[in-house]
């Protein structure tokens, strides 16, 4: 059964609008991850990931993991993404910035992975009426929440990510 949609809080809605941090939970979905470890894939500052992280858990989007021992036999603090931040929705009159971060982190994960990894690419334009544009927007989500519903169950599966942005064209 997927969880309900509901509009993310202030806290989530701000911890959202930034695209590293959309990503740091991205990898933190696919393996638990240490600050150390987020930094080297993201190519970034640990103190700056850090900060990233933090806002992350104190939205409540990630978690610290259990504590373990690395390869040299140091304690590591590893962190894992919280499940439910794939059915918040955007709060209403969301900006710019918060708007356009998913389509950003986007960009940086297909770089990331190569062209070779794109499995579909849909790009298109459509005539809708209010009614319609609702209707395939449902069907869109139920479909996307059958997936996402039984993830857990195929995490020996190789890991697919992707976005789906209906938008209304410019005039």
């Amino acid at each position: 059964m997927a969880l309900p949609h509901r509009d993310a809080s202030d806290r989530e809605a701000k911890a959202l609008a930034h695209p590293l941090r959309l990503r740091i939970l991205r990898l933190c979905w696919q393996q638990e991850l240490t600050n150390k470890q987020l930094a080297e894939r993201l190519d970034r500052d640990p103190g700056t990931v850090l900060y990233h992280v933090r806002q992350l858990v104190a939205a409540g989007l990630l978690e610290q993991a259990p504590v373990r021992s690395g390869d040299s036999g140091a304690l590591e603090k590893p962190y894992r993404s919280k499940a439910r931040s794939w059915w918040l929705d955007d709060q209403p009159g969301t900006g710019a910035d918060a708007a356009f971060a998913p389509v950003e982190a986007l960009q940086h994960e297909l770089r990331a992975a190569g062209p070779e990894s794109v499995r579909t690419f849909v790009r298109f334009a459509l005539h809708l009426s209010a009614s319609d544009a609702a209707e395939l927007d449902r069907r869109l989500m139920a479909l996307l929440d059958e997936y996402t519903t039984g993830d857990d169950q195929r995490a020996d599966q190789p890991a697919y990510g992707g976005i789906v942005v209906l938008h209304r064209l410019a005039d």
